[in-house]
């Protein structure tokens, strides 16, 4: 795979200790494909929580990417302390999938073109304002 110049990632992982993050990403595919020109991905990650202290934000997460060129990197890391797990969905623009699944009110906003599906998750219940920035976004298609 060193010739690999395009390649689309669409993962879903359980990690013992850490989110995927774009250090993640450099050190373990990045770096192995030179010829690599483009990188789309979609990358939901779950980690157990166990007591940590220093949980990873947003902007923790969305730091890693700093040095990806030509690419615009959302990412939305959640933690749900009534199952013990936090979540991080990392994904490029433009989102091209068909689905999107997993919402949660932390959800980012954005243009979805292609998602034809989706499905929600969290531990507090969606509010109307929720439904409203769906409904405006898709209105813009």
């Amino acid at each position: 795979m060193l010739n690999l110049e395009k390649l689309h990632l669409y993962l879903i992982i359980g990690c013992k200790n850490t989110f995927i993050d774009g250090n993640n990403l450099k050190r373990n595919i990045i770096n192995h494909m030179p010829q690599l020109n483009i990188l789309t991905f979609n990358i939901r990650s779950t980690v157990r929580l166990h007591n940590q202290i220093n949980l990873l934000s947003n902007e923790d997460i969305q730091y890693t990417f700093n040095d990806f060129q030509n690419n615009q990197i959302i990412t939305c890391v959640d933690y749900f302390s009534e199952i013990e797990r936090g979540q991080c969905h990392i994904y490029s623009c433009p989102y091209e999938l068909k689905e999107y699944h997993k919402i949660t009110n932390n959800f980012p906003g954005g243009i979805f073109k292609y998602v034809r599906e989706i499905s929600l998750f969290d531990q507090r219940p969606f509010e109307h304002d929720f439904f409203l920035l769906i409904r405006i976004i898709s209105d813009k298609i």
